[in-house]
């Protein structure tokens, strides 16, 4: 981590347990979750403890890695049958999410590769864990690359730490820009009706000492008009 990316979302601990940070409650207060079960996971998912696109993703992963561990004495078919049935609900926690699906595809082949071993699977996750923070450090790199030093950026939502694996997409963007020195300022919309950016965003913002201006989204047109806004991200 950084001076401007000290926050995550998710977490695997030893023995075994996928710890989440509650998003429902943020950024009144922060709670870890302890997740010990497949279905614990979904749970997680469907309620919006865990939410953003790739942490989705991220958690279904290790869902997967939780029931594999909880049937591994089952004999090798029983085990991957049922780890399978608990895909299948992991994929129900969220219908619109791509990158559930996509997780849970990358992780149904290493279950048939691996006949459902657990230690595969929790590397496998890892590793999709892993591969998620380098590309949004790259992300972040060639985007601010783009922006002029000096300019003010707008963003909407949450697409920061908190939906991903770390560091952000399109906060990550802003995250690298602000460490070169190339921001003045960081306006963030309330995002309603769940208020992602009031919430979340500017609580990353502040959390990494990036100082940021929160606006109602009815706001957004004449901020963008009369403020100097070069970059909407």
């Amino acid at each position: 981590m950084n001076e401007q990316d000290d926050i995550r979302a998710l977490r695997w601990e030893q023995p075994g347990c996928l710890k989440v940070l509650d998003q429902r409650l943020l950024p009144a207060t922060e709670t870890w979750l302890t997740l010990e079960s497949a279905t614990a996971v979904a749970d997680a998912i469907r309620q919006m403890a865990v939410r953003g696109a790739p942490a989705i993703g991220i958690a279904a992963a290790f869902g997967v890695v939780l029931s594999a561990r909880q049937h591994a004495s089952l004999p090798a078919a029983g085990r991957v049958a049922a780890i399978h049935a608990d895909m299948d609900g992991l994929a129900g926690s969220r219908p619109t999410a791509v990158n559930l699906f996509w997780a849970l595809t990358r992780m149904r082949g290493c279950v048939e590769r691996h006949a459902g071993d657990p230690g595969a699977l929790l590397r496998e996750a890892q590793t999709i864990l892993a591969e998620d923070l380098a590309q949004n450090l790259r992300m972040g790199e060639l985007g601010a690359g783009l922006i002029e030093p000096g300019s003010a950026v707008l963003t909407h939502c949450n697409t920061g730490s908190l939906a991903t694996g770390g560091h952000g997409t399109a906060l990550g963007v802003i995250r690298t820009a602000w460490r070169a020195g190339r921001l003045s300022r960081v306006v963030a919309t309330e995002t309603r009706p769940w208020l992602q950016g009031a919430r979340l965003t500017a609580w990353e913002l502040a959390r990494d000492a990036i100082p940021v201006t929160l606006i109602a989204d009815s706001a957004a047109a004449t901020t963008l008009r009369d403020d100097a806004i070069r970059w909407v991200i």
